[in-house]
C-alpha cells in the first residue's frame, strides 16, 4: 500500500499496533449517497447464466475466498464531519441468497453488516447487486466474473485469470484502488453543462419495493447487420432507438409544448485514459432530439446521433468534462463544509437541475470477454441500472458471444417507451425474445 496516492486512501491505527486501510469516496461516489432515500439507492445489478443449476454452499465458499481480493468492496461506508468514507468491513459475510423477484432494492447502509453488496443465484444464474459509491460496471464486473471463475474452479473446472477475472492469491494493484478522475482531471477549460429541462415521462409510480424488468434477447449478428444498414454502431443504432421510443411517447401524451428529448449515457473513461481501477470511472454524455425544430425521420436521428457521439466522445472533451466534475472537489472552501450543508445543496441541485437534464438513462457494457475456460459453461450476462431515481426508464446493454441482451428497469407501471424500443427493432427485422417479472399482458 506504499505506493497508493494518499488522496485515495489513508491509514488508522485500529488501537492493536495494526493499521486499517480507508478510502475516500470518489468523485462520482460522492453524489450517491446523498441521494439515498427509504425508497431509493443507487443500486445496479450484474448476473451471470450459467449452463448448469448453482450450488449455493459452493458460491458462498466462493464468495468468501473471493471478495477480500477486492478491498474497496469489502468494506462498509461511514459518516464524518466534512466527508463520507469507506473502511474495511470484517463482519462476517455478505451471505448468498435466494434470487427475489425486484432486483435492486434499496440498501440500508446499516443492514447485511454493513455490506454494500448482495449476492444471489437463482437456477443457473448467479446476479450482483452493488451500491454505485463503491464502483461503476467495470468493477462490478471483475468482482462477479472472478466469483464466477472461483466458483467454476471449486466445481471442478480450473480457470485461467486474464481479462476481467483476477487472481483472488495475488495482492491488489494500487491503480486498483485509485480515484482515476483526480489523476486526468487537469484541462485548462471547463464546459458547460447542458441546463434545459428535458421531456419526463408520465405514468403511475409502482409500490414501494416494485421494479419492473422487461428483457429483451437478441442475435448480435442481427443487430450488426441492421446498425450498418444505417452506417452506425451498435450503440448508436440503439441510443436512436430509444430517443424514437421517447419521442413517440411524448408526441401521443397531452402537452403544452413539446421538450427535447435527452439520453443520460454514462462513458467508460477507461477507453480514453488508462487506468485499471475498479472504483467509478465513467462521466455522462447527453444524446438528445429536439421535436420543436420538426419531425424527424428515423434515419435522421440515427445520423445525429452518430455524429454527436463522434463529437463528443474523444479523450479532449471528456477531460474537460472531468475536470470540470473535480473544481468542486477541490475548492479548499467547499471541502470545509459541513457533510449535511453539503448533503443539502447536492440533492437540492440533483432533484431540480440535473434529474431533470435526461428524459430516460441508456448504459452500453458492450461485448464481454471472458477466458477461453470459462466460455463453455456460461450462456449470457444481464445488466440493469438499476431503480431510477425519479419517474422514467432506464435501459442497459450488453453482450457475449452472438446473446446480446436489453434490459429495461423502471418503477412506473406503463412499458410504453419499451413497447415502442422492441417494436422498431422487430421492425427493422430483428428477432426479440422477451422476459419479465411482470405480466407479459401489461407489456
Amino acid at each position: 500500500m506504499a505506493k497508493q496516492d494518499l488522496s485515495t486512501s489513508k491509514t488508522k491505527s485500529s488501537g492493536k499496533g495494526k493499521k486499517d486501510v480507508w478510502y475516500k469516496l470518489d468523485l462520482s461516489a460522492i453524489v450517491y449517497p446523498t441521494l439515498q432515500r427509504r425508497d431509493f439507492s443507487s443500486v445496479y445489478r450484474l448476473s451471470v447464466v450459467l449452463k448448469e443449476p448453482v450450488d449455493s454452499d459452493l458460491l458462498q465458499e466462493a464468495l468468501d475466498r473471493t471478495l477480500p481480493r477486492f478491498p474497496t468492496y469489502k468494506v462498509a461506508i461511514r459518516k464524518g464531519m466534512f466527508w463520507r468514507y469507506l473502511e474495511p468491513n470484517n463482519r462476517p459475510g455478505p451471505y448468498v441468497r435466494e434470487d427475489i423477484k425486484n432486483p435492486c432494492m434499496p440498501m440500508d447502509f446499516k443492514s447485511n453488516n454493513r455490506y454494500l453488496i448482495r449476492v444471489y443465484y437463482y437456477e443457473n444464474r448467479i446476479a450482483l447487486e452493488a451500491h454505485h459509491c463503491l464502483g461503476d460496471g467495470t468493477g462490478g464486473m471483475c468482482l462477479l466474473q472472478t466469483l464466477t471463475a472461483v466458483y467454476l474452479e471449486l466445481k471442478g473446472h480450473p480457470i485461467t485469470p486474464s481479462g476481467f477475472v483476477l487472481d483472488i492469491h495475488s495482492q491488489p494493484d494500487p491503480e486498483e484502488l485509485e480515484d482515476a478522475y483526480m489523476r486526468y482531471a487537469h484541462a485548462q477549460v471547463r464546459p458547460p453543462r447542458p441546463a434545459e429541462k428535458t421531456y419526463r415521462i408520465r405514468g403511475t409510480k409502482e409500490p414501494f419495493y416494485t421494479l419492473n424488468i422487461i428483457d429483451g434477447v437478441l442475435s448480435v449478428k442481427e443487430v450488426v447487420t441492421v446498425a450498418k444498414k444505417y452506417n452506425a454502431s451498435i450503440t448508436e443504432y440503439l441510443n436512436a432507438v430509444l430517443l424514437y421510443a421517447l419521442l413517440q411517447k411524448q408526441s401521443q401524451e397531452f402537452h403544452l409544448k413539446l421538450r427535447p428529448v435527452r439520453i443520460a449515457m454514462p462513458v467508460n473513461l477507461r477507453r480514453f485514459f488508462p487506468s485499471r481501477t475498479l472504483r467509478n470511472f465513467i462521466t455522462m454524455v447527453y444524446p438528445s432530439i429536439d421535436p420543436r425544430l420538426g419531425e424527424y425521420t428515423f434515419e435522421e436521428i440515427v445520423n445525429q446521433i452518430h455524429h454527436y457521439m463522434r463529437y463528443y466522445i474523444n479523450e479532449k472533451f471528456l477531460r474537460g468534462d472531468i475536470t470540470t466534475n473535480a473544481a468542486t472537489q477541490r475548492n479548499p472552501v467547499i471541502r470545509v463544509v459541513p457533510l449535511f450543508i453539503k448533503d443539502l445543496v447536492v440533492r437540492t441541485f440533483y432533484t431540480k437541475v440535473q434529474d431533470k437534464n435526461s428524459s430516460a438513462g441508456l448504459t452500453n457494457m458492450g461485448a464481454l470477454q471472458v477466458p477461453e475456460s470459462m466460455k463453455p459453461h456460461i450462456e449470457r450476462f444481464d445488466i440493469y441500472m438499476g431503480q431510477p431515481f425519479s419517474s422514467r426508464t432506464n435501459c442497459a446493454i450488453i453482450s457475449f458471444e452472438d446473446i446480446l441482451t436489453i434490459n429495461f428497469a423502471s418503477s412506473i407501471v406503463e412499458a410504453d417507451v419499451e413497447r415502442y424500443f422492441f417494436r422498431k427493432l422487430v421492425q427493422d427485422g430483428i428477432h426479440v425474445r422477451i422476459e419479465s417479472n411482470r405480466d407479459f399482458e401489461t407489456i
